[in-house]
């Protein structure tokens, strides 16, 4: 199997179910990079390693949803505070 590094860039916890989720940049011995998604639900990992064209697609499909949610997913934390 291919030799790696490994550099922890974030973890936190996802709402709402609180999915463990933690960003890695892994650095290939076979002079290649990618970003390593792992997603732990209990006992359960998923594991995605993506090249930067993916994360950037990725990463940018995101944060659009989350831009057109916003207001909803604000009206929804006032209603749970009530």
């Amino acid at each position: 199997m291919d030799e790696i590094e490994i550099k922890s860039l974030e973890k936190f916890t996802a709402s709402p179910y609180r999915q463990e989720i933690e960003l890695q940049h892994i650095i290939h011995r076979a002079d290649y990079v990618t970003l390593r998604v792992r997603i732990r639900e209990m006992k359960r990992f998923t594991i995605f390693d993506i090249d930067p064209h993916t994360a950037k697609v990725w990463g940018q499909a995101m944060l659009d949803w989350a831009a057109q949610n916003e207001a909803q997913a604000g009206a929804a934390a006032e209603g749970e505070s009530k």
